[in-house]
């Protein structure tokens, strides 16, 4: 790889990086990605494509001062003339350098990701960076109607709903002709990782400008964006609680267990379990693993496959599938089996003896409530392969719709089997 520096003072490092192209790219660093040995912003997706590059990194968090940026253009005035067609990339501060030195660089194009207009806080109240603002260093620092040109083609992408961002756009689309602007929602400041492949930086550097083709690009970038799903979730959980719910389902999520920190994986947990029937698949998704105590009871199946349950509403034991039970678990209390023994239930953390008579009406009995005339419990019974329920001589059925009746013989019918606890 062919590189070298070619500029620098005490504010700025700029690094050309040799390349095929007509085109030279000039890709500014941010408050992240500032000057360290030879490395340049987006190196690994430019060199892809074999670009010729000028990468211009802040060396302190100054936002490119201007007096260094010209003392810069003279000296590579010989290196750069030969480009007739120069692009300018960057992210928050170098979205904010491409954007104010497209006219002393000549730039045809500039792509600034969630730039700034100014740091200055009589231009922009931003509590982000006003900090870094230095009166003598930053002069005029602002986006003025000389920096920018109708004849240049500009390209932002930020976020409409982040506050700060916003109030920054809203500053430069005053000042800026032709602004081409491609929201990214409930990302934050975070666009640049979010959008982080060669393929889409190659199109934005090179592909002629249509909102429609750059969307549909960056909704497939998106999608494969582990990053991405976590702005949104980060973003969105204040505001919509049910978002979280159709992410996890929609989406075939694999995150690891450091993916989200401590704070943001509690508020995870407490929508989840707020909001929805959370399951062990949705967990792993979120990179979020648990180790649940051995469950020593198990769920009694029919030998169609549904679970056996009481059911407070009809007063009936009675057979649904696992996804019914999920979402009605209110109403479907689920029966389990350790052994031989009453057919109990737990409601309201309290204990419940199911009860019946001749006539096959079933009651709930609490476990030390006596039971009333004509009463009996109803007996499970453990076999070597699967579990009777009985009512003195006879023997709990289910058919395959869920109902129940009590016959006989043990028939395959009135037969149960266990598996572990239902989600």
């Amino acid at each position: 790889m062919d590189k070298h520096i070619i500029f620098e003072d005490e504010q700025i490092r700029a690094i050309f990086l040799k390349g095929s192209s007509d085109e030279l790219i000039f890709s500014f660093g941010d408050l992240i990605t500032r000057a360290k040995g030879l490395s340049i912003n987006a190196e690994k997706s430019l060199h892809k494509h074999d670009f010729n590059v000028i990468g211009i990194m802040p060396k302190l968090k100054s936002w490119f001062p201007e007096s260094s940026m010209q003392q810069m253009f003279v000296e590579i005035q010989e290196l750069i003339t030969p480009f007739k067609t120069r692009i300018g990339y960057g992210g928050s501060m170098g979205g904010y350098a491409a954007i104010k030195y497209s006219n002393l660089l000549d730039l045809k194009r500039v792509v600034s990701l969630v730039p700034q207009y100014s740091i200055n806080p009589e231009d922009v109240e931003d509590p982000r960076y006003n900090m870094f603002f230095h009166a003598e260093l930053n002069a005029n620092m602002q986006v003025r109607p000389q920096d920018v040109s109708a004849e240049r083609e500009y390209i932002v992408v930020y976020d409409p709903y982040c506050t700060e961002d916003r109030a920054q756009y809203l500053k430069l689309e005053q000042v800026v002709p032709k602004i081409q602007t491609l929201n990214l929602p409930f990302t934050g400041h975070d666009a640049i990782a979010v959008l982080a492949s060669s393929e889409l930086l190659h199109d934005f550097l090179m592909h002629e400008f249509d909102e429609s083709y750059f969307y549909k690009k960056i909704r497939q970038v998106k999608k494969s964006s582990k990053f991405y799903y976590r702005k949104v979730i980060e973003n969105l959980l204040p505001r919509h609680r049910n978002a979280l719910g159709s992410i996890l389902i929609n989406n075939d999520l694999q995150l690891d267990n450091q993916f989200f920190d401590s704070k943001l994986k509690q508020n995870l947990l407490r929508e989840l379990l707020s909001n929805k029937q959370v399951s062990q698949q949705d967990l792993l998704k979120l990179g979020i693993q648990v180790n649940l105590p051995q469950e020593n009871r198990s769920h009694l199946l029919d030998c169609f496959g549904h679970g056996l349950v009481f059911n407070v509403i009809s007063q009936k034991i009675e057979s649904y599938a696992a996804g019914a039970i999920a979402l009605n678990h209110k109403f479907l209390i689920p029966i389990f089996a350790k052994g031989s023994g009453l057919v109990q239930i737990n409601l309201n953390d309290e204990r419940y003896v199911v009860a019946m008579n001749d006539r096959q009406v079933m009651k709930l009995f609490k476990e030390q409530e006596p039971l009333t005339a004509g009463m009996h419990p109803i007996v499970i019974k453990k076999y070597s392969d699967f579990y009777l329920l009985s009512y003195k001589q006879l023997n709990l059925s289910t058919n395959e719709f869920g109902s129940q009746d009590f016959i006989e013989d043990t028939s395959e019918t009135a037969q149960f089997v266990t598996q572990p606890e239902l989600p």
